[in-house]
């Protein structure tokens, strides 16, 4: 009788632990051990299963969340998920989430799919599926100040830290949001590690937006054949092995994607939208100095391929010319 109630008292403790394992788990987003990235960035094949989905989540703290993505990262189940009122995105445990399919109606009067619906609505109205587009999706915001954006297509010199070291110098935790595509990534290991750091340190509030992943342009190319809109172009891998990189070195996509070039098509944006992205546009190129006003969504390159953007952005923001205060992408939509 002793020894029974001593097995039973053990398999209590052992389930408490569990569950306080478990609880434990659960407090926080789930984090991607980085530590082996020093040899260069983590391979895409290091998020396995990686699916488009749409599910509305609950956990035991009576959170909600949208998933839009499944997957699995070092043998454990994690879903990418959206909070629909803040449009903030996070990894987190499969196991810790309630989750029923859910549908565009269904969620139609929550901010993230009016962010969706609104950035593709030249998509949704007759528009030719093959008729080139510019600057289609979110180039502006009804709120005031503006958006610092900053595309990191694929280029063989480095990242203008210099650029980026003037933001931090504005305030702590500057936002700014950097289209990244894949192969800048893969070629830029130590550059992302850095901006990982100016994030990690509170100096940068980045945010990773979808810039593709190969970032297809052939220089003198019709603009009707050319980025995205090539032949044999695949949009949903271009779209999800971005995002599957950008996980595997310790980061988290956000809901936004920008084309390369800005261009693209009614099929392109459709295609953008069944994946639950938002599309994001720019009302102030900087390079072709256009005039600025509160709500700009600013586009510079700090690639290494766009200098007179830079030096022009530079001008505009020690003159004070830039609509003030620099807001996250987030509350663009």
């Amino acid at each position: 009788m002793v020894r029974a109630s001593y097995v039973i008292a053990s398999l209590f403790a052992i389930t408490a632990r569990t569950v306080n394992a478990q609880d434990a788990v659960c407090q926080a987003p789930a984090r991607i051990d980085t530590s082996t990235t020093d040899a260069g960035p983590a391979p895409l094949t290091r998020v396995s299963n990686y699916r488009p989905i749409f599910q509305q989540c609950h956990n035991a703290q009576n959170q909600t969340r949208l998933a839009i993505r499944r997957m699995n990262v070092d043998a454990e189940s994690l879903l990418l998920m959206v909070d629909p009122s803040t449009l903030t995105t996070s990894l987190e445990h499969e196991r810790c989430w309630t989750c029923a399919d859910t549908n565009d109606e269904a969620q139609k009067d929550t901010r993230f799919m009016g962010a969706v619906q609104i950035a593709s609505e030249p998509a949704l109205n007759g528009a030719a599926p093959q008729s080139p587009a510019f600057n289609a999706g979110l180039s502006h915001s009804t709120k005031d100040g503006s958006f610092i954006t900053g595309d990191l297509c694929p280029s063989r010199k480095p990242l203008d830290r210099d650029l980026l070291e003037l933001l931090k110098t504005i305030g702590p935790r500057t936002p700014v949001a950097l289209a990244i595509s894949g192969l800048w990534l893969t070629r830029h290991g130590a550059d992302f590690q850095w901006l990982r750091e100016q994030a990690r340190s509170g100096a940068l509030e980045i945010t990773w937006v979808n810039h593709s992943y190969h970032h297809p342009y052939v220089p003198g190319r019709p603009i009707a054949d050319n980025f995205l809109l090539r032949p044999g172009i695949d949009i949903q891998a271009e779209i999800l092995d971005t995002e599957r990189l950008l996980i595997a070195n310790g980061e988290t996509p956000s809901i936004f994607f920008r084309f390369p070039g800005l261009v693209s098509d009614a099929a392109l944006m459709q295609a953008v939208r069944r994946d639950h992205l938002v599309v994001l546009g720019a009302d102030g190129w900087l390079v072709f100095a256009p005039p600025l006003r509160p709500g700009a969504i600013l586009l510079i390159h700090p690639n290494g391929n766009e200098h007179p953007g830079l030096r022009l952005f530079v001008k505009l923001l020690e003159k004070g010319r830039l609509p003030r205060p620099f807001r996250p992408i987030n509350e663009a939509p």
